[in-house]
């Protein structure tokens, strides 16, 4: 017999236990976490989807590509909407074309099957990624010390 959480009767297994930590982490989490949170996925779904190139069967690897190239360019398009083009000046709008290289190079991989553009666009935020996380740790430590 199942466990249910009362509230929605919804059954107690891994992935809802998963998936309610992760709206929670989601709900909770600072605007500046929250792009973390976006650097994360666009990664998991670009590595992901190279992984994709591996598959021997045509239409599960262009199907397992494609998908995920997808659901990374959604998440660039939020990153990109997320800039405060007034406030953030000269670096918004570089940021900007940065998140526009990014989504036509990912654009390239899905339509072209090429692994170098979406390596290139893995790269580059994987780097940013790394920035705003150093960012985050030193202003952490700036309040802690502070």
């Amino acid at each position: 017999m199942a466990c249910f959480i009362v509230s929605y009767l919804m059954p107690v297994t891994p992935q809802n236990l998963a998936r309610s930590y992760k709206n929670s982490a989601i709900e909770t989490a600072s605007p500046e976490k929250l792009i973390l949170m976006l650097f994360d996925g666009a990664l998991r779904f670009m590595h992901s989807a190279d992984e994709g190139f591996q598959e021997e069967d045509c239409i599960r690897r262009n199907e397992l590509i494609n998908n995920n190239i997808l659901r990374a360019q959604k998440i660039i398009s939020e990153l990109q909407a997320s800039l405060n083009m007034k406030i953030g000046g000269e670096f918004a709008d570089t940021m900007y074309r940065l998140y526009d290289f990014v989504n036509e190079q990912l654009m390239q991989a899905n339509l072209k099957k090429l692994q170098e553009p979406l390596r290139d666009s893995q790269r580059i935020i994987s780097e940013l990624r790394g920035a705003w996380a150093e960012m985050l740790a030193q202003q952490s430590s700036a309040a802690t010390h502070g």
